[in-house]
């Protein structure tokens, strides 16, 4: 079916539709248009861990299997090809004559200055791109390739499209020639050298927020704490008690390896940590450690091994044998797995709930973050990461860029070097853009667990030394999803509750990967939804759920709070008989 002319980048499976943002930042944080994606842009697995290690860029040429195919397809079709050049000339000429009646789509911003319509040269030069870019989709249609093709190439047309839409040019931007315009030419001389100095170091894509725009321990990561246990593997921080009882189970916070903690306690207002204590919760949080070559050997077990550590060290701090445990993305995974032990070593009954948030064990279909790594690109990236001892970060974060290049690139593109301008600072890019490695063993492990679908099939994939079988993990659960998530599809997020053996309550929020986890009470635009129980078909949950007005971190400690035991007199100090080691927010938090 041809594509409308007003959507020429319509909804895809590799996220191109834009999420609305479900914690909108305060007036002086809200950052240039697309930041929002930018933050979405966080934690794809199987594919971004081999992108990552073999350059983002290899994706603007296709595997050769599939560019072969396309290809055949393509010629075994020649009318419909024919026709499709057919109807493009004529589009082009119309153009040519200004009788096209060709716009972009409502939200593409990138034409949304005046001058793209009311000068008839830029006109022409926009509707001229759409017309090609509707044309490349369709033909990609018509090709019906199976999905993880149909997944490879488009992702593959959308850096090429993007990359060459006029917007993108100097010379035609009317954005760039007004700067230029106003400043005397001072804007084009500050966008070269932000250029040059994006260039000169990794991730060598335009800046998404100043390097100085906050300070971790002074703007972000401020609620009170303490650092009560340390291991080379990570920090254990506790935090300080505001009310004047607590729960008595305490909850650990697991966060992604693959990113620092405080995505969890960004700027007041905006923390889950902040709000969690203030609900009367003793949390205590998992600090990762930023590792290098020296930890090459740092696999799924030895991170199994830390969470097992801070449970421990948890006990002694304060004096209760059970745990929750909330674990988030890549920290889900781990977390699940070693619950599976505790479950075969029959220690289980340490955790009394388990809450996993944007965390996907079930990859099969899981988008396009599954369709776009083949046998020989996995071999690839693991070679390469073992050479070095680890991913880097800065690679990682060049390639959740290039996930999204209209919105992650060339938005900052324009607003950086085309009109000189800074980018604005916004808490959650700034988090984003403080990049943390992976060990080559734990980037080994995840793909291996990604690739194979291990977690679906009761010993297929072990932990400690012990087989995994989520259904035997019976503690119940609560999981949240973002329904706008490209990277983890909130289906696929679904299907944990159909994995872990106990009763689950699913939470479905309106937002994406990470504004599904940043979205604090007193929004107006928050909202999730929620049903009774959980079938095996999501779509049946879904046409069952109820919407919520709101935030979900009221209804998790709510639903916490009936699982953590009774009331208790709130500690005074920190650490029980372990030693205050350093005030929050550590010190592995600073490792560059």
């Amino acid at each position: 079916m041809a594509q409308p002319a007003t959507d020429t980048a319509r909804s895809r499976p590799s996220g191109k539709t834009r999420a609305d943002a479900a914690a909108e930042p305060p007036p002086a944080q809200r950052p240039v248009e697309g930041a929002d994606e930018a933050a979405e842009a966080g934690l794809p697995l199987d594919m971004v861990l081999v992108d990552a290690a073999r350059g983002p860029l290899r994706r603007l040429l296709p595997p050769a299997g599939t560019a072969l195919r396309f290809g055949s397809a393509l010629a075994s079709r020649p009318t419909t090809v024919a026709s499709r050049a057919g109807e493009l000339v004529r589009e082009l000429a119309r153009i040519a004559a200004g009788n096209s009646e060709l716009t972009p789509a409502t939200k593409d911003k990138r034409f949304a200055d005046p001058a793209w319509t009311g000068n008839p040269f830029l006109r022409r030069a926009m509707q001229a791109h759409l017309a090609t870019a509707r044309t490349a989709w369709e033909l990609i249609e018509d090709a019906d390739l199976d999905w993880q093709d149909d997944e490879r190439i488009r992702f593959t047309a959308t850096n090429l499209v993007d990359a060459l839409a006029p917007s993108n040019v100097p010379v035609l931007n009317p954005l760039s020639l007004k700067a230029a315009i106003d400043t005397g030419g001072r804007s084009a001389v500050k966008g070269l050298a932000r250029f040059v100095k994006d260039l000169a170091t990794p991730p060598r894509v335009p800046s998404m927020v100043d390097p100085d725009a906050f300070s971790v321990g002074e703007d972000l990561a401020t609620t009170p704490g303490a650092v009560v246990f340390r291991t080379d593997v990570f920090e254990l921080i506790q935090y300080r008690p505001v009310t004047e009882t607590v729960r008595a189970v305490p909850l650990l916070m697991v966060p992604p390896t693959i990113n620092k903690f405080y995505i969890a306690d960004l700027a007041p207002g905006r923390s889950i940590v902040e709000h969690y204590v203030s609900a009367g919760q003793q949390v205590f949080m998992i600090s990762w450690r930023n590792p290098d070559e020296r930890h090459a050997d740092w696999g799924l077990d030895a991170y199994g091994q830390a969470i097992l550590d801070a449970m421990d060290a948890m006990r002694r701090a304060t004096g209760q044998e059970q745990v929750s445990i909330q674990a988030f993305c890549s920290g889900g995974i781990i977390t699940s797995m070693l619950l599976a032990h505790l479950a075969e070593t029959g220690r289980l009954d340490r955790v009394r709930a388990l809450s996993l948030a944007v965390t996907v064990l079930d990859w099969s279909r899981a988008g396009a973050v599954s369709a776009l790594a083949d046998a020989e690109s996995v071999r690839a990236a693991t070679e390469k990461s073992r050479r070095k001892g680890y991913l880097d970060g800065a690679q990682l974060a060049e390639v959740f860029a290039w996930l999204r290049p209209n919105d992650l690139v060339w938005n900052y593109w324009v607003n950086n070097y085309l009109q000189g301008k800074p980018p604005p600072n916004f808490d959650i890019l700034y988090w984003n853009a403080d990049t943390t490695r992976m060990s080559a063993a734990l980037h080994r492990g995840f793909i291996d667990v990604a690739m194979g679908n291990a977690l679906t099939t009761a010993g297929k994939a072990t932990m400690l030394g012990t087989p995994v079988d989520l259904a035997r993990v019976t503690v119940d659960s609560y999981v949240t999803a973002g329904i706008a998530d490209h990277l983890c599809p909130w289906q696929a997020c679904y299907r944990s509750t159909q994995l872990l053996g106990g009763k689950s309550r699913f939470i479905l929020s309106t937002s994406g990967h990470i504004a599904s986890l940043v979205n604090p009470p007193g929004n107006p635009k928050s909202t999730f939804q929620v049903a009774g129980d959980t079938p095996p078909d999501p779509e049946k949950w879904l046409a069952s759920a109820e919407k919520v007005q709101g935030s979900w971190w009221p209804d998790f400690m709510t639903w916490l709070g009936e699982r953590s035991g009774g009331e208790m007199p709130a500690p005074t100090s920190l650490g029980g008989d372990l030693e205050e080691l350093a005030q929050a927010p550590g010190t592995y938090v600073f490792d560059k």
